[in-house]
């Protein structure tokens, strides 16, 4: 796992910018803090941070193919793991391929070669990478199925910036940090549904999940190498079951593989208990005891109950689970001090206002856990593919909004009204709804039940899946940790998508198809389990915190109140109200921890509004 920036320009001779290419590379180091290298050439420029963790000797990146003239045919800068790099290198190098390195980099960049933007169609794995191509003078952006992997660009005339973080792009001095009215929208009113290649930022852009993005002298042209197949299924309810078993345990055994310390988090849930399971089979681990890790609060800060999204300690299903499969579990403690300590870590690392405690509290557990391994399987994506949250068994009624933001305020409620004038955020918010639904692979004679499930599917893993994939990618690769998601193998994801609702919730229980799969695997008290979320701490002083830092921008000219009105926050609070937050799962800090952040981003970054 790694982090990756590069420049293309057609009017300039980039290897006299070799300084700026450093400074973009740079701001990726946290990403990758095991080694680094820039490649330059006169029309492109790549940069590289890696986390080793396959060939740890020798996939150093960028990395380079050339003629038996010396000359350059192809570099690649690349991100992620591809997990069938072995059935590929073999298939390549029957084709005539000979490699230099046993890393899954060097297989990507021949599978270039061998057969173009159609390699992307070959590859399992979690991935984003910029490959460019010397023959034609043009570069290719590509990005994995679900977009595990971030990568954003900026194009201009003649000109690309690109980089897996915004921070990549920033740093060079051609691009500027600005908001407008999208942009605002995009912010206050649809944070936990984000718009498919939509960066915030005016004129930076992220590369749709499944997309690729080719760029040369021609100009910009996107394209879509992977969508959710609609088909009829035709599996019986026992064969959907054992098929279901096959597909995950392949996926973890593919993401066992690792040349560095690997681990399993570990909630005590279904999804990550799984995972676990999976992962001791016989004949699946690497090592005899597999280390597992979970988050966990000092006693006088237990978690927040959360309505339907948090509902059980997590602890009693940890013990459950470490005892029947015997793993070597570590339980990370996050304290209040500990919050307080690192409460700039999601800015810092998403370059963009962020969910607060949720992504302070997830960069501890992951400080913790990089202690001890590399790279950590996760059992994100789960809910998403089997209909696990809540919002899949309430959805009665029209679809009128995201079903996770029903009868939830937003952040919205708290702009000027001359911004929300000019911002549009309710609109804004129903226009994106609407193009999600447009979207959806409709199967044709469907049921209307079932055609209302596949839509909030769709939504779940096309708007909402993305903001959890960011977060998990932002806070785990800031401390250099890679995580896995076995969940999100896209053929497990292809299969289900068909999957009938009737199946995967049989007799109104949900995720009942995993249940069934995992049967025998698991104790009952772990199978049977319902669904809690990541558990929020409830820390005093941290609260305390975040209400003394708000009641200090109101006591100033902030930024913030650029966007914000300042009556209205001060209304509230001395209502003794709850702040509308940008997190689907309500809690009290929620909506003070976002306008701190809004602050300190709009200061830090020097954004401007436009």
């Amino acid at each position: 796992m790694c982090g990756i920036a590069g420049w293309v320009d057609y009017g300039r001779d980039l290897r006299t910018h070799e300084g700026t290419v450093r400074a973009m590379t740079q701001t990726m180091i946290r990403r990758g803090p095991d080694a680094g290298g820039v490649w330059l050439s006169e029309r492109a420029a790549f940069g590289h941070r890696r986390l080793a963790v396959i060939d740890v000797d020798r996939g150093t990146q960028p990395m380079v193919v050339r003629d038996e003239d010396g000359g350059v045919r192809a570099a690649i800068t690349y991100n992620g793991e591809v997990y069938n790099f072995r059935e590929l290198r073999a298939e390549l190098t029957a084709l005539g391929h000979r490699f230099d390195t046993h890393s899954d980099t060097e297989v990507v960049l021949r599978a270039h070669l061998a057969w173009g933007a159609g390699a992307a169609e070959r590859l399992n794995g979690m991935y984003a990478y910029a490959i460019w191509d010397a023959r034609t003078e043009q570069v290719l952006l590509v990005r994995d199925r679900l977009g595990v992997k971030p990568l954003y660009y900026a194009p201009a005339p003649g000109r690309l910036l690109f980089g897996s973080e915004p921070k990549a792009v920033l740093a060079n001095p051609l691009f500027h940090p600005e908001l407008d009215a999208e942009g605002i929208a995009e912010l206050f009113s649809v944070p936990t549904a984000p718009t498919p290649g939509h960066a915030l930022y005016r004129g930076l852009y992220e590369v749709r999940p499944g997309h690729l993005v080719r760029f040369s002298r021609a100009g910009l042209h996107s394209a879509r190498y992977w969508e959710l197949p609609s088909a009829e299924h035709r599996d019986s309810p026992e064969q959907a079951v054992a098929h279901v078993r096959e597909l995950l345990a392949d996926a973890v055994g593919r993401q066992l593989i690792s040349d560095v310390p690997l681990g399993l988090l570990l909630s005590g849930g279904l999804d990550s208990s799984a995972l676990t399971a999976l992962a001791v089979a016989p004949g699946a681990a690497a090592t005899d005891k597999i280390s597992t890790f979970s988050v966990g609060f000092p006693e006088d800060e237990s978690p927040e109950r959360l309505g339907a999204w948090n509902v059980a300690d997590d602890e009693p299903y940890i013990r459950e689970v470490v005892a029947e499969l015997g793993t070597a579990h570590t339980s990370v403690a996050v304290t209040g001090g500990g919050l307080l300590a690192h409460r700039g870590a999601g800015l810092a690392a998403r370059d963009r206002p962020g969910w607060g405690e949720p992504d302070t509290s997830l960069h501890v557990l992951f400080r913790g856990v990089r202690e001890q391994v590399t790279v950590a399987l996760s059992g994100d994506v789960a809910d998403e593919v089997f209909g696990g949250y809540p919002y899949f068994h309430d959805c009665g009624g029209p679809l009128d909004e995201f079903p996770w933001l029903r009868d939830k305020g937003s952040p919205a409620e708290l702009l000027r009204d001359d911004v929300a004038h000019l911002a549009r955020p309710r609109e804004y918010a129903r226009e994106r709804l609407r193009e999600a639904i447009a979207e959806v692979p409709r199967l044709p004679g469907e049921h209307e039940f079932d055609r209302r499930k596949r839509e909030i599917s769709y939504l779940a893993l096309t708007r909402w899946l993305p903001a959890l994939l960011d977060r998990t990618d932002r806070m785990s690769m800031a401390v250099g940790l890679e995580v896995r998601v076995p969940f999100a193998d896209h053929r497990l994801v292809e299969y289900l998508w068909n999957v009938p609702w009737r199946l995967k919730a049989e007799g109104g229980t949900p995720k009942a198809l995993l249940r069934k799969a995992m049967s025998g695997l698991l104790p009952d008290l772990v199978l049977n389990r319902p669904k809690s979320g990541y558990p929020a701490s409830s820390a005093p002083a941290y609260r305390r915190a975040v209400r003394d830092e708000v009641e200090e921008l109101l006591r100033r000219d902030a930024p913030v109140f650029q966007l914000v009105d300042r009556a209205k926050v001060r209304r509230l609070l001395d209502d003794g109200a709850v702040l509308p937050g940008p997190r689907a799962a309500p809690h009290p800090t929620g909506g003070l921890e976002f306008l701190v952040a809004v602050n300190s981003w709009l200061s830090t970054y020097r954004v401007r509004i436009t």
